[in-house]
């Protein structure tokens, strides 16, 4: 019986997108190593003592989905290159570069070769990170996308809607705000559904919503996981989703509703150029959201299912 350690982002993290992320890696972990115990470890803080003495003991030591790493470790403090001397043996399972970045400092590129195993491929969630760990050194490195898509196949968009719904569930994002067009959001979505439900994703998204518009007619979904799986799931409700909010988006695909997700930052973006997700541009809200919303559109996610096969296979052979 192997052991597993995940570091997932949901500890002590106010966003409950990663569980969303957590969610996923589980149920991909179940379906790789059906018969092995797997234990969490913390990405949002110091690794404790006995982290390290618990990653030393495992066959694998899986760095799961988050945006942990970038070209300026040193800021990021949590990861030290003092770590390096007790593990060196991580691997990237749908990692991402945290934003747009220039090339990796030398204390970064130093760290990857220390902590990342280079016996074993590298999962990420894009291209852009792909290059950027190439570039610091890593090629031991493959494009799966974030374990969130992987189910997101041709079969699956094909059972989500082209037209638009009744209704829409909306989210925002209290650290990225821009007052000006996320009120034009929620205003064009009042215009253009019968009825809008609000998705407090992050931990002060909804004080963030309270400053800049009424909630009159805006219904409040309950800020966790189990509250917005049941309006996904309900099928008495005709509902989109439209937000900035990423993996609210993502979650909402993965429960067969059409979406629409408003690009904040890199992640979103570098998501639909290599797998086509459904995003605009927050600047072009004002230009494209309300004709986007009243067109049919088909949701052709284009999923790696090659690269997933690949970087799974390597775990059969160990």
């Amino acid at each position: 019986m192997k052991k597993l350690l995940i570091y997932e982002p949901s500890i002590l993290s106010e966003n409950v997108g990663d569980f969303i992320i957590l969610d996923a890696v589980q149920e991909h972990l179940y379906n790789m190593f059906p018969d092995d115990m797997y234990f969490n470890a913390i990405t949002q803080d110091y690794m404790p003592k006995r982290q390290r003495i618990l990653n030393n003991s495992c066959d694998y030591s899986f760095i799961a989905g988050t945006n942990v790493i970038n070209s300026q470790m040193w800021k990021l403090r949590r990861w030290r290159i003092l770590d390096t001397l007790y593990i060196n043996n991580l691997i990237l399972w749908g990692a991402g570069w945290s934003s747009y970045q220039g090339e990796a400092d030398l204390y970064t590129k130093f760290l990857y070769k220390r902590l990342l195993n280079s016996n074993i491929l590298h999962s990420v969630r894009d291209s852009y990170t792909e290059k950027k760990l190439i570039s610091a050194g890593i090629t031991n490195v493959i494009n799966t996308g974030c374990p969130t898509m992987w189910n997101l196949t041709k079969e699956h968009c094909a059972s989500i809607p082209s037209k638009k719904a009744e209704n829409v569930i909306f989210t925002l994002t209290d650290y990225s705000r821009d007052v000006r067009n996320d009120t034009l959001l929620i205003s064009l979505l009042q215009k253009n559904y019968k009825k809008v439900f609000f998705w407090p994703q992050g931990s002060k998204d909804m004080q963030y919503i309270q400053e800049i518009i009424s909630l009159e007619n805006i219904e409040i979904i309950g800020g966790n996981l189990k509250s917005y799986n049941s309006i996904l799931e309900n099928d008495n409700i005709d509902i989109d989703y439209i937000g900035t909010r990423l993996h609210g988006g993502i979650r909402a695909l993965q429960k067969f509703r059409r979406s629409i997700i408003i690009v904040i930052d890199n992640r979103a973006r570098e998501k639909a150029i290599d797998f086509n997700i459904p995003t605009i541009e927050r600047k072009e809200i004002d230009i494209d959201l309300e004709l986007r919303i009243n067109s049919n559109f088909l949701t052709e996610i284009n999923i790696n299912l090659e690269n997933i096969r690949i970087w799974k296979s390597q775990f059969k052979l160990n």
